[in-house]
């Protein structure tokens, strides 16, 4: 497990993205053979998204041969409500970058039979070929994707009921009304995420302290459902100072020491005007 501490949330951010654009065109992404992202939604991937959508307007990066696939979308809230993730990816993301709709996919939170929409998502990931690298972010109370306390660690695509402190988190969406958040959303699991090749997570603020903690200095724990990922063979957790706050300094000092070999990764920055 990698944890990469930069100062503040731009430094993240960019690090993250260089990450992402680096791993897709070190696979030499073509016709017959797709790299497959899978992403998150929310703050946190703000500014990596930006990042990207700056290495694709550069002519650094091409989508034309990614695969995605979301985490996760809300249930009951229209396709073009402006708090669905489907628009939150297309504004914030798809519409930027040359990626084919048809290979960007986003779980349907109003299809007929939800347990079927999700047991196809599921599917549709295996004739994929599994997901390469998976990037998340997590909440408060360290859930990953909608993944609650509580939540198996095995678990799949699933419909899930939303907790108190995530519907209260999602209420400034909502113009703070809680009648308006949805209770519920469609999410892959953390057995999904666990099967993906590599997995990064963003963790940024202050707020996102104690769940860094509980996800890197504890054990593995189901209440604590990012915690899962200590088990995971190739898992990158990229972070602010921020983020730290709630570590031994013991911790940060070793981690930070391993940053000339964690900046390895991202510099030089690859480009495919090379290719």
């Amino acid at each position: 497990m990698r944890l990469v501490i930069l100062e503040d949330y731009d430094q993240a951010s960019e690090w993250a993205a260089k990450y992402i654009c680096n791993r897709i065109i070190q696979f030499k992404p073509s016709q017959g053979r797709y790299f497959t992202l899978g992403l998150p939604t929310g703050n946190t991937p703000l500014g990596c998204y930006k990042k990207l959508i700056e290495y694709h307007k550069n002519g650094d990066l091409s989508f034309k041969y990614v695969k995605t696939f979301n985490m996760d979308e809300y249930v009951g809230l229209p396709r073009n409500h402006p708090e669905s993730y489907h628009s939150y990816m297309w504004n914030n993301f798809f519409k930027h970058i040359d990626i084919d709709p048809n290979n960007a996919h986003i779980l349907d939170g109003n299809a007929p039979d939800l347990q079927a929409e999700c047991d196809a998502f599921e599917k549709k990931i295996e004739e994929a070929g599994g997901i390469d690298l998976f990037v998340g972010g997590i909440g408060p109370d360290g859930h990953i994707a909608f993944n609650e306390p509580g939540s198996s660690l095995s678990s799949r695509t699933r419909l899930k009921t939303l907790a108190m402190d995530t519907i209260l988190a999602n209420a400034k969406y909502f113009d703070g009304d809680l009648s308006k958040v949805p209770t519920m959303a469609l999410t892959v699991g953390v057995g999904t995420v666990m099967d993906a090749r590599e997995v990064m997570i963003l963790i940024t603020g202050a707020h996102k302290a104690f769940a860094l903690y509980k996800a890197i200095e504890e054990g593995v724990n189901h209440m604590w459902t990012v915690s899962a990922f200590q088990q995971h063979p190739r898992t990158i957790f990229v972070c602010d100072e921020d983020a730290t706050l709630e570590l031994r300094v013991k911790t940060v000092k070793y981690f930070k020491g391993l940053m000339h070999v964690h900046n390895k990764l991202v510099d030089p920055l690859y480009s495919m005007k090379e290719n």
